[in-house]
């Protein structure tokens, strides 16, 4: 039996919208997305996030005009829940790379793991691991490392703002299972290998699972086949979030009509006329709404509210 599609991207409400996928282990993030373009007959469909194949986890999707804001979901903090092995490293930081170091069976106490996560919270540095999508001289890391080359990529800076132990394996082998709440660009791989490296006998992520984007939590996220069902049924459109509540972790302004059509026009607002200036002046990005939902999203730039993104079409 043929797959059903919504036949054309007219059927989607007109600012497109966002879901959240629960992607399962052994899919690429891009073969979500080629899954969901089948699904609701839109090429205009994208990621806010890469999620490893050997993860799983949420993968929020931006559908139609809400795709002109993806950066920003992207932006957002993440949660993570990671099953670490200890005792072994590998090129990747995962369970898929080919071991680079074995200190065999070891044994670990849960106070000597706690003893070194706090050097691991608040703004550390991490160096992109080789199988990461980051650039360098031109091509990905990944790319070098098919190809047998050893780059290494400039050190970052990201926020770990919450690290725990939720379980723990004393072994041998030794597993921990750890709740980690970082910035964006934050590699748990490469949090596993270096907390293994602090205790002196190393450690790979064996397993993890994205729990929450954003406001996107797992336990909301749709799995593919619940997202079949509704197309089958014709309800897939009643999946999508609007775009304003999925940016909600973000400042808002109501716009007045006069306001909404300047915007609309491309025009900044000036900010001693915005209402609650005091709450946005310092805000990385501000939504612009009216009661039909999310019309643009601004950035404040010498005191004024200017349209950076619109998905409102005059």
């Amino acid at each position: 039996m043929p797959q059903r599609t919504l036949k054309t991207e007219g059927q989607l409400p007109p600012s497109g919208g966002v879901l959240s996928v629960c992607k399962p282990v052994g899919m690429t993030s891009h073969d979500v997305v080629d899954a969901v373009r089948r699904l609701a007959g839109t090429r205009r469909v994208g990621h806010t996030g890469t999620l490893d194949p050997g993860a799983a986890g949420v993968l929020v999707l931006v559908l139609g005009r809400t795709t002109r804001v993806a950066e920003f979901i992207a932006d957002a903090d993440k949660e993570y829940r990671v099953e670490m092995v200890f005792g072994r490293s590998t090129d990747t930081g995962d369970a898929y790379g080919a071991v680079v170091r074995d200190t065999g069976l070891v044994r670990i106490a849960r106070e000597q793991l706690g003893a070194v996560l706090p050097q691991f919270t608040g703004t550390i540095t991490q160096i992109p691991p080789m199988a990461s999508a980051v650039r360098v001289g031109g091509r990905r890391l990944y790319e070098h490392a098919r190809q047998g080359s050893v780059v290494e990529a400039p050190p970052r800076e990201v926020q770990i703002y919450h690290l725990e132990i939720l379980e723990l394996d004393e072994g041998p082998p030794a597993r921990a299972w750890l709740h980690v709440a970082c910035s964006k660009g934050t590699y748990i791989r490469r949090l596993c290998a270096d907390i293994g490296d602090a205790l002196g006998f190393g450690a790979f992520a064996q397993f993890m699972v994205r729990t929450r984007v954003a406001s996107h939590r797992l336990e909301h996220a749709q799995t593919l086949e619940e997202l079949r069902e509704a197309t089958a049924s014709g309800t897939l459109t009643g999946a999508l979030q609007p775009a304003d509540e999925a940016l909600s972790d973000l400042p808002a302004v109501d716009l007045t009509p006069a306001q909404r059509q300047a915007v609309m026009q491309g025009q900044g607002l000036p900010l001693f006329k915005v209402p609650n200036w005091q709450a946005i002046m310092r805000a990385r990005a501000v939504r612009l709404r009216d009661a039909q939902g999310l019309v643009a999203i601004g950035k404040v730039e010498q005191g004024v509210l200017r349209p950076f993104k619109v998905l409102r079409e005059s």
